[in-house]
């Protein structure tokens, strides 16, 4: 079977379950802060576990887009180095908003497997949660007798699992509860059951049947849900290896990369770039000699360049741009990634990634069109265009980089006991464009080490250094934030009326000054505090926060210079201008009073910057995504995504 008819088999075969086929949502989630980007089939679904949502279908079925090359999912450092590990892949799901739960899913994912696509029965195995005592939570032997009574699955073949591998959560808090995942026995004799859940190659989990029955509130206390879900979750690039392999009666030898998801890819890679064809081998296999080691780096590049490509692709797609933070940092790491294996492995001295993208398009797009068009223009040349700016930036800074980098390689062979210095990866980053994981790989290529610390050292200084001395109530809020946590929600209301001001409580105050000293805050000392009301804005998605002054009957008061949100909580920083203030858990009752004369000409600055992102939407595409933006009483700075210079 082809990989486009796998993808058709399971949409069908949920279609014929009742379930709505539903459209991938982009791979950049421009509409939820909390992601860089879609990692999972579900996060489109978010607000209907939260309760917050709701579909006008109770059941769902689609392949959606992810990338997992940041934050808490990242798999970057493996792409090429093994065969299972991807930036970007495929994640065929289906489930269930309050309607069916285990029973179902089970079995509907059993006959899948072995009735539709024929896979060996005694190859699968299933697990499911093991509980745990820690948590008050039980084994689910509910799971595990599904797979008993309504599977033909081999008793012995189901397994307990732990917390970490059979009990998933979206984040620290929400929706949450038990899996069961099927793995796959690859080995010649199917010998693989003790490998299960054990990070080897040769019994890989290929489906993960998630039953969401618990919500975990704040502190981690779990309690049941008023409806149960099922989230499931299949890697699509897995499950084409595992059939395709067993068409070719290779089962156990045919891996992701062997595939026609990404065979097409190679097959342009090499017209492209005259590199020796895709062979196969492993790093290992050159330290073991079976291979040399340009051999084995080759086909390292083929696999990370074919990966790369299409996340770079489907990324800018969906309205992503390469950049110096982010998610465009990201992105900019990732084509550098691959610029550097194709020139240093497979001698491109001159631009070749974007030529990947049009033979990429020209076989995924039939499923995914948005490839073609996007953002009201040519997706192809759009893309094309971004990459090639990119690699041609990259390229004339790379070979004076990499003669830097073989300068300290060879030193500290030499005279560091192959220890690269701190000081030259920070030059490679600073300097030359090398991140420090690129700079960390190539060292890993040459068995050397660097010296982290000393980098990390130079990175902060630079940091310092560009921002500036901080603000001392700002430093003060980082540096308190934390003894704010428990103090209750803040009512800021009181910030929408004309003339704001308000009568509010201090319930919690502290300074910059050693733990027990006093327990008052005096005149001259930087403070913190929180109050159950507040009239001020808090800094807040660029904009910068109001000041003003907060005073008691007494006399005392603050100057206020800073506010910062911390959960639904509000926190007030500045100093003390007369009287003393109660540190510690107080009542102090005050007056909060807003200064209009700081406040007026940033409203007006902000409504400058809505104006502006408009104009450019209407001046150079819609193209144009908003990724940033500085508001403050004398300017608006506002940055967009845009793939050239403005004219």
């Amino acid at each position: 079977m082809t990989s486009k008819q796998i993808r058709q088999q399971f949409l069908d075969f949920f279609a014929g379950k009742a379930h709505e086929i539903v459209a991938s949502s982009p791979v950049v989630p421009m509409d939820d802060p909390t992601l860089m980007f879609a990692n999972a089939g579900m996060n489109q679904f978010k607000d209907v576990f939260l309760g917050t949502g709701s579909r006008d279908y109770t059941r769902a079925a689609n392949t959606q887009k992810c990338i997992r090359a940041g934050g808490k999912h990242n798999d970057l450092d493996d792409v090429g180095q093994d065969t299972y590990h991807h930036t970007y892949f495929e994640m065929l799901g289906n489930w269930s908003f309050g309607d069916y739960f285990k029973k179902e899913a089970i079995a509907w994912a059993w006959e899948l497997l072995t009735e539709v696509w024929g896979i060996d029965k005694d190859r699968l195995h299933a697990t499911y949660f093991e509980g745990d005592a820690k948590e008050g939570l039980e084994p689910d032997n509910e799971a595990a007798e599904l797979w008993r009574t309504v599977t033909t699955i081999n008793p012995d073949h189901i397994h307990p699992g732990n917390k970490k591998d059979n009990f998933w959560e979206m984040g620290d808090t929400g929706p949450c509860g038990p899996c069961s995942e099927l793995h796959i026995d690859l080995t010649p004799d199917k010998s693989g059951g003790p490998l299960v859940n054990g990070d080897d190659a040769r019994v890989i989990e290929i489906w993960n049947l998630v039953f969401i029955q618990y919500n975990r509130a704040a502190g981690g206390k779990l309690s049941p849900l008023p409806a149960k879900h099922v989230d499931t979750g299949m890697g699509f690039e897995r499950i084409c290896a595992v059939l395709q392999g067993m068409d070719r009666g290779a089962l156990s030898s045919t891996t992701n990369y062997d595939t026609d998801v990404f065979t097409p890819v190679f097959d342009a890679i090499q017209r492209r770039t005259g590199a020796p064809a895709y062979a196969r081998t492993m790093p290992a296999d050159a330290d073991v000699g079976k291979v040399s080691r340009e051999q084995a780096m080759v086909d390292v590049s083929y696999r990370v360049i074919a990966d790369h490509i299409r996340c770079l692709t489907f990324a800018l797609t969906d309205g992503a741009v390469p950049s110096n933070e982010g998610r465009g940092y990201v992105l900019r790491r990732i084509l550098r990634r691959a610029v550097r294996f194709g020139r240093q492995h497979m001698n491109m001295t001159e631009p070749f990634l974007a030529d990947l993208v049009k033979p990429l398009v020209s076989y995924m797009g039939e499923f995914f069109p948005e490839l073609t068009s996007a953002h009201g223009r040519k997706n192809i040349e759009h893309v094309t265009e971004i990459i090639l700016d990119e690699e041609k930036s990259f390229g004339r800074t790379f070979d004076r980089g990499l003669k830097l980098y073989k300068g300290a390689a060879a030193d500290a062979r030499e005279n560091h006991n192959g220890r690269i210095s701190g000081e030259a990866a920070f030059k490679l980053h600073d300097t030359f464009g090398f991140t420090i994981d690129l700079t960390q790989l190539m060292a890993d290529e040459d068995k050397l080490t660097i010296d982290i610390a000393e980098y990390e050292r130079l990175m902060e200084e630079a940091r310092v250094k560009a921002r500036g001395v901080g603000a001392e109530a700002d430093d003060l809020v980082e540096l308190v934030s934390e003894a704010f946590v428990k103090v209750g929600s803040c009512d800021d209301s009181f910030k929408y009326l004309r003339v704001p001001e308000c009568e509010a409580f201090i319930r919690t105050m502290t300074r910059n000054s050693p733990s027990g000293s006093r327990d008052a805050a005096g005149v001259g000392e930087q403070v913190v505090f929180s109050t159950d009301r507040s009239c001020f804005y808090a800094e807040q998605g660029g904009q910068v926060s109001d000041v003003g002054s907060a005073k008691t009957d007494s006399g005392a008061e603050i100057r206020i210079t800073s506010v910062k949100r911390l959960g639904e909580r509000i926190l007030h920083a500045g100093k003390v201008v007369s009287g003393e203030f109660v540190t510690g858990e107080c009542e102090n009752k005050c007056k909060m009073e807003v200064d209009l004369t700081f406040r007026k000409p940033i409203t007006q600055n902000h409504t400058s910057t809505h104006i502006l992102n408009w104009a450019l939407r209407e001046v150079l595409g819609d193209h144009v995504q908003q990724k940033g933006s500085l508001v403050d009483p004398e300017k608006t700075r506002f940055d967009f995504s845009h793939n050239k210079p403005v004219t």
